[in-house]
Formats: C-alpha cells, structure tokens, sequence
C-alpha cells in the first residue's frame, strides 16, 4: 500500500486547502504524474505523485483545509489486491492513526449590517428641508435621513443622500489582498523561527559596474524593447558563477549538518502586485547563459503574479537572492529562509567617488550584501564569495557566455 499525504511545499508551509483531484479510485498513476491541486498562502499548486500504483480511495474531500502530513489518499502497489490495502488500512488506522482531515465547515451566514450613515450627528427632519426624491433614496439605501448632511443651500438632495451611503459602505477586502495578508503572516512564521533558529552573520561589498552597464548598454542598443537584458539578469548569472568555487553557500542545514544543494536553483524575491512576496528558484542559474536566465527570469516574474508557479519552483531554491534596487534602497540585509543557509542581497545603483587607476571617478556602484548561516560557512568564506561575485561583474562578456 502507498500512502499519499499531503507534502510540504515549502519550509514555510503548515497547511494547504486540496482545491482538486485530478484522478479517481481505479486510475493508474505514473511517477511524476500530477493528482491533485493544492492552495497554499502563495499559490494554488500542482502535486506530483512520486509512486507507480493505482488509486485505491480518496480521503480526502476538495475544499477542505488539512495540515502537511495528512493522509489524503492511499494506492495499490503493482500487483496487490483490494482487499489488501482495505486490511492495511485498517491496520494502519488502529496503530498509528493518521490526521484526520475536517470537513469543510459552511461559511457563517453574515447579520444584516446596520442602516448606514453619514458621521453628522441627527438632525429633525422638520428643521431643514428634504426633497422627497432624496427622502425615497435614503429609505432604498437604508440611510437615516437625519443624519445626511445638506447641501450649501440647506437642502438634502439625491446626491447628498448618496454620497452619506458611499462614505458609509464598508470596503471589502479583495480576494488577492486576503491572500497577501494570509502570506505575509506564513512569511513572518518562517523568518521568526530563522532568527530564533539560525546564527546569522553579515558582510557587504561595494561594486563597481562601469564595466557591467557599458557592456549592457552596448547589447541592448541592438535589441528591441521585450528583448533588453536587465541588470539583475547579470547579477544572478554573478551569484551563480561563484557559487561553485563556493558551493558551502548553496544547499541546506538540515538534521544538524549541512547538505549540498543538487543544483544551483537561485531563489528569485519577486513581490506581488497586491502584496507579498515569493521567491520561484531559477533552476540551474550556473548552467544557463545570461540569454536564459534574462527570459527565464521574466517567465518567473510573469507567473509569479499570475499565481501559476509549479510545486518545484516554490520548494528546491538552494538559496535566495533578493534586490530592492528598483525600491530607492541603498542595500538590504537578507533574513535567511530556512533551512538555506545563506540570502544575497542587492541594493541600488548609484553613481558614486571611486579611486581608478589612481584618479577619482565618479562610477555607478552597487551594495551587495549577504547574510549566512555561521553553522555552515564563516565571515572569511563570505567574504571570499563576495569578492568572487565583484570579479565576476568586471569582466561581463566572458560571465554572460559561461555555462559551464
């Protein structure tokens, strides 16, 4: 028997609302094949299955909210019978019973919300004059007449009337910004347990980009608008490159030791349009010449706020990597997402002295900064990567071809 339950997409994730299967008892699932999606405060996700096998029973009804770990479904093993999994089952829930998950609780029928009004205090009716056009609209609105400011002539008009009910009527939020205020408390929980959990330390380099902007004016003078290559493109093919004379920066602490990472997968801070933020990896930066990762980056910015990410982009980021240039910010000081053991920040460009060649220059130079897990790397290693990236950017034409 496979047990199916709910993984967690995230570090940050506690719980997910199932949304829909996509298969039923009786269907032949492959590895890899996708059964069900699930919403989390980020987005609504694809979820894999990891096992060949046949679906048995769904546990699990859609609209239903169930921590990680749940069991949501169970299936047959090639070759095992029905009744089998039936007495597995059983077995299994006597021993060691699973989550249960709850079923979906009715949404609360909503009071009637009381007669709305303007703020001016009541007023009888008989020591001012009502048109009887605006008397019949408060009556329609619910607005007590009374309490509706007159116009400059003393006179209570439809428009009067009127603009009492729209200062009054509540603003109901939006289904986007629920979801921003649902992130924002998922991402406080996970930086809260970073900083209670993790040894931060922090380093910053300043670095020059007179060499970078040149060469990127340069190309994108022969592109047109859609196709320009953006600086940040260039910066995370820098991060990537160091990261493999580097790689103690680029995987995870986990169970009391430090675990590479498979890949170079750079998490992508992107915020949302309506609030929040999430960070997609951009998987094999390293690998991808400063082309791919331009369109990959602009793919994952487009799809991020469109909230149709896929379930690897949001759970294998070997490490993040976050720039609030474009915000006005001089640097940012990262808080590590666990379990990753380090975050790259980017602050903006500013044209700044520099001393070149034994003359003073004003230059455009960038803050970059990085904050790390001191269980996993130290201040001389982290200085080292960020001289590592800093070089990487005086010499873009050759950063921009390297793959491997």
């Amino acid at each position: 028997m496979i047990e199916f339950r709910l993984p967690s997409l995230g570090a940050d994730m506690d719980e997910g609302k199932l949304l829909q299967w996509l298969v039923k008892p009786g269907d032949e699932v492959k590895k890899g094949q996708i059964v069900c999606v699930v919403d989390t405060a980020k987005a609504a996700l694809d979820v894999e299955c990891w096992h060949d096998g046949t679906v048995h029973a769904l546990l699990v009804e859609p609209g239903t909210t169930i921590p990680v770990g749940t069991l949501m479904a169970v299936l047959r093993e090639p070759g095992e019978s029905p009744a089998a999994v039936d007495e597995k089952l059983a077995r299994l829930a006597r021993e060691r019973p699973a989550p249960v998950a709850a079923a979906p609780v009715p949404a609360p029928v909503a009071a009637p919300p009381p007669a709305r009004a303007s703020a001016a205090a009541p007023v009888p009716s008989e020591r001012r004059r009502v048109s009887p056009a605006a008397r019949k609209r408060a009556a329609e609105l619910g607005i007590d007449i009374d309490r509706v400011a007159p116009g400059a002539d003393g006179t209570v008009s439809i428009e009067d009337v009127e603009r009492a009910a729209r200062a009054a009527a509540p603003v109901a939020p939006t289904a986007a910004a629920e979801r921003a205020v649902q992130m924002r408390k998922v991402i406080a929980s996970a930086m809260a347990r970073s900083k209670r959990e993790i040894p931060h330390y922090y380093l910053a380099e300043d670095i020059p980009l007179a060499a970078a902007t040149a060469w990127l004016a340069e190309r994108n003078a022969q592109r047109s608008v859609t196709d320009r290559l953006l600086l940040a493109s260039l910066l995370l093919k820098a991060v990537a490159s160091a990261l493999r004379r580097y790689p103690e920066f680029n995987g995870y602490w986990r169970d009391g030791a430090f675990e590479p990472g498979a890949g170079i997968h750079i998490g992508v801070a992107i915020s949302l349009r309506a609030g929040g933020l999430v960070t997609p990896a951009l998987h094999d930066a390293d690998r991808k010449d400063i082309d791919a990762i331009n369109r990959a980056l602009l793919d994952l910015t487009q799809r991020a706020r469109a909230g149709s990410l896929k379930l690897a982009e949001l759970t294998d980021a070997t490490i993040t990597v976050t720039s609030l240039g474009d915000r006005g910010v001089a640097s940012v000081w990262g808080v590590i997402f666990p379990p990753q053991v380090a975050i790259v920040g980017f602050g903006r460009v500013t044209e700044r002295p520099w001393v070149l060649d034994g003359e003073v220059r004003a230059l455009p130079v960038i803050t970059a900064s990085l904050s790390a897990d001191h269980r996993a790397s130290d201040g001389h290693r982290g200085g080292l990567l960020l001289a590592a990236i800093r070089d990487r950017l005086q010499a873009p034409d050759e950063l921009a071809k390297e793959t491997e």
